[in-house]
């Protein structure tokens, strides 16, 4: 009985905490109270501890159109504490230090049962206002008006509830700024490489955006052995930045247009295209291009960036035939949370995967717009936001 966990004085009650609310597109954040509902069947609530910005968080808050929808809690690369579990969760308890991931990992469906994908078939991703499982809110204002969630997750809140499906336990000893990285950031760029690509040691890689994203490939490519790792920006300074996190060589893509197009440089310089090319901006005429600087025979272009609804790719009928080239998206890095996420954060704790570098900046809740403008000024990598620290 002394290793019982006493259950939590708030557990089957709603709590009244902070969240900085998204109530307009584009307009700053409003740090309101809200009531976060207790957690239904095979829900978790959680108490979060730090959660961080992500490029992701900026689109939806820019949107204007649908998927978009106000007032929403954003927010879903974080950690934090489980405060009470609804029936039927006995994966994690009240106590457990946790990842919301916005990728479900039922263990139950054929997708998830397989080692060939981690796109749940029984809770698919989607960008949904609602709980998963059964379409509702847990987030309220005081004046009663319903708040919609981010990506299952809304980490913008001091208190979240989230589907046990997307839920990765994790050892407490893990700094807790360097644990949320792991919810969307590290997993989805590292996995890219180390996953779904599966980038070769010797090989070439070409990485289209040099965002927190594409650092993270970088990474990634390096934990692989690519022997050259190619960064495109239009930004110059990035090239500095990259040399952390495995870049070897530059393109500053402002540099080109005129007399030669992105990929006639890139086969030039690799002669005869990349072995691998990650788009990590979310442009379709950027997805285009790596396609374009790929080798042909057996070149993979791997897609991360986040695209405006409803962009369309325009490729040549005859060239996809005739090159055989692979062209595939990579959600969440391919990565399956329940089973991959454990193994990269070992491979962070055991040394062999830095992520210190990623952490550019922290900010108290309070002060979450500044993190806003930090990030949409390109001045820094990862800003995280600290949920309880005066």
């Amino acid at each position: 009985m002394d290793n019982e966990k006493l259950p939590s004085k708030t557990a089957g009650k709603p709590i009244r905490c902070k969240a900085a609310i998204s109530r307009e597109p584009g307009e700053p954040l409003v740090i309101e109270e809200i009531m976060v509902a207790p957690p239904s069947p095979y829900e978790v609530r959680i108490r979060i501890i730090c959660t961080s910005l992500c490029q992701s968080d900026i689109t939806f808050w820019k949107l204007k159109v649908p998927p978009a929808c106000f007032p929403r809690i954003l927010g879903h690369e974080a950690v934090g504490v489980v405060e009470s579990v609804g029936e039927n969760v006995d994966e994690v308890a009240e106590g457990d230090i946790v990842i919301p991931t916005f990728l479900s990992d039922c263990g139950e469906c054929t997708d998830c049962r397989s080692e060939k994908s981690n796109l749940c078939s029984k809770f698919p991703f989607k960008v949904h206002p609602w709980m998963p499982r059964y379409g509702t809110s847990r987030f309220t204002d005081l004046k009663g008006e319903v708040l919609f969630h981010f990506l299952f997750v809304s980490s913008f809140s001091e208190y979240t509830v989230v589907d046990i499906t997307h839920v990765v336990k994790i050892d407490p000893a893990i700094p807790p700024n360097r644990a949320c990285l792991f919810g969307c950031c590290i997993a989805t760029g590292v996995g890219a490489a180390c996953k779904t690509a599966n980038v070769e040691a010797g090989s070439t890689v070409v990485i289209f955006g040099l965002g927190s994203i594409g650092l993270a490939v970088a990474k990634g490519a390096k934990l692989c052995g690519a022997n050259r790792i190619i960064g495109v920006d239009v930004n110059p300074e990035k090239f500095e930045i990259g040399k952390k996190f495995g870049v070897t060589e530059f393109i500053n893509s402002k540099d080109w247009g005129n007399n030669k197009s992105l990929s006639q440089v890139i086969h030039e310089m690799t002669g005869g295209g990349a072995d691998y090319c990650f788009e990590c901006v979310g442009l379709a005429s950027l997805v285009q291009e790596a396609y374009a600087s790929c080798r042909k025979g057996w070149g993979k272009t791997i897609v991360l960036g986040v695209d405006k609804p409803g962009a369309q790719l325009n490729l040549s009928s005859f060239d996809v035939l005739h090159s055989r080239k692979i062209l595939t998206g990579s959600l969440f890095g391919g990565v399956k949370a329940k089973s991959d996420l454990p193994v990269l954060i070992k491979r962070y704790t055991d040394k062999e995967l830095e992520v210190d570098e990623f952490v550019t900046h922290e900010v108290r809740f309070e002060e979450i717009n500044k993190a806003f403008e930090l990030l949409v000024e390109g001045k820094c990598i990862r800003c995280v936001i600290w949920m309880d620290q005066k």
